[in-house]
């Protein structure tokens, strides 16, 4: 877990930065008074850094919970493989393009059993995000994950993937090179896969960028993330031709794992540490493969063809519509 000061904060969470500011004044007048116990105040001040993440959980807006998915401080699809997994083995490239950087994945060991981990990475600092290109993955990317799954099914292994992307990259080369396509291709096998799916929405799930890796038995979706075709800055930009009502646009969205579950679009939310992911990887990474491990158990012993046919119909009746007779 981040340490501060190299620890970062949101403008709400700013009663927590205040708080870590007086035990980092505390700490520094113990050192100039080692005589003196300050250990009951430093006691009382993370008492009171647990109660204010507490008090934060309860009360997040759609927006403040778009603001932690992007949280720099958050773990992203890397730091989850490290926690979660053991002797992962990263494979590269599409076997046509290059290696996409902005997506990741490989063959790696969950509880022992052998799976294939595929997700975006968004990078852990200015080099590294601009190596992955912010999360964003080019044709190529979505390409090597189609290849992953399928090697993944040649095996007869599970395939999980992790979800982390403000969108697949718009750029024209992406578009010369079949963007939609590779999309559009990796849904469409997806769905068709013999081995067990299950994908989750770790921090953002924005458009067709997510439903390139997105299609499973099982969508699971962390507590504090978002899942919508838009993202609520593009789509205040659109509607009110500014970014201003970013924040509405979040509410009106309804992009919350709450709202995705009751729509059901996600089948469970799973919980994160009191007031985010980003303040205990390692509490964060065992709640989620808690919940992969508990999914992994119920669908692996369903028939590949019935399974296949369960996420079939699992699709079709998502949505909302109404049929009226022609008069």
């Amino acid at each position: 877990m981040p340490q501060y000061p190299n620890r970062q904060f949101l403008e709400f969470e700013t009663p927590i930065k205040e708080l870590f500011e007086q035990i980092e004044d505390t700490k520094k007048l113990q050192e100039k008074n080692p005589k003196i116990d300050y250990s009951k105040t430093l006691a009382q001040l993370e008492a009171s850094i647990l109660e204010k993440r507490k008090e934060l959980t309860v009360s997040l807006t759609p927006w403040q919970r778009v603001q932690l998915s992007r949280h720099p401080d958050r773990p992203y699809t890397l730091k989850y493989i490290d926690k979660m997994f053991t002797n992962f083995v990263e494979l590269h490239g599409d076997r046509n393009v290059k290696d996409d950087k902005a997506m990741v994945g490989g063959f790696a060991q969950l509880n022992g059993e052998t799976v294939m981990v595929i997700g975006q990475q968004k990078g852990a600092n200015t080099k590294m995000r601009q190596l992955r290109n912010f999360g964003m993955a080019n044709p190529e990317g979505y390409r090597k994950a189609l290849r992953l799954m399928r090697l993944a099914e040649k095996f007869n292994k599970p395939v999980i993937a992790l979800v982390d992307t403000p969108g697949a990259f718009p750029g024209l080369e992406a578009e010369e090179r079949g963007q939609g396509e590779a999309i559009a291709r990796n849904i469409y096998e997806m769905i068709r896969l013999k081995v067990p799916v299950i994908v989750v929405i770790i921090g953002e799930g924005a458009s067709g960028g997510a439903l390139g890796i997105g299609v499973g038995d099982r969508v699971l979706m962390m507590e504090n993330t978002w899942y919508t075709v838009i993202s609520p800055e593009s789509c205040s930009s659109i509607l009110w031709r500014s970014w201003d009502k970013k924040e509405l646009a979040a509410e009106q969205l309804k992009l919350t794992a709450t709202d995705m579950k009751g729509f059901g679009l996600v089948d469970e939310i799973v919980h994160e540490p009191l007031g985010g992911a980003h303040w205990d990887y390692t509490e964060a990474a065992e709640l989620l493969k808690t919940a992969i491990v508990k999914e992994l158990e119920v669908i692996k012993h369903i028939a590949p063809q019935d399974r296949i046919n369960q996420r079939i119909d699992k699709y079709c009746k998502m949505g909302f519509w109404e049929e009226t007779t022609a008069q």
